[in-house]
């Protein structure tokens, strides 16, 4: 579940091995370039951190933010 503080919305995502991982955040950054909103993240083999504010709103939660949790969601769950 996306927790939201420090103005952030941030999720940690374990996944079963690095290739998993690595296929995760390949397809986020497809996303999130189509929709030209990066998230900040973070990996080490399994696991993938995400952190998601709007920096042209003063670096806060938006529903941009809301809406790219929901699309980093559903690849996860499609991957597992």
């Amino acid at each position: 579940m996306w927790r939201e503080e420090d103005n952030k919305l941030k999720k940690t995502f374990v996944f079963k091995d690095f290739n998993q991982a690595f296929g995760f955040m390949t397809r986020v950054a497809l996303i999130a370039e189509k929709m030209d909103h990066h998230p900040w993240w973070a990996n080490v083999y399994n696991k993938v951190e995400v952190e998601l504010n709007t920096h042209d709103a003063g670096d806060i939660v938006t529903d941009k933010d809301h809406q790219l949790a929901t699309a980093i969601d559903a690849i996860a769950d499609s991957l597992q």
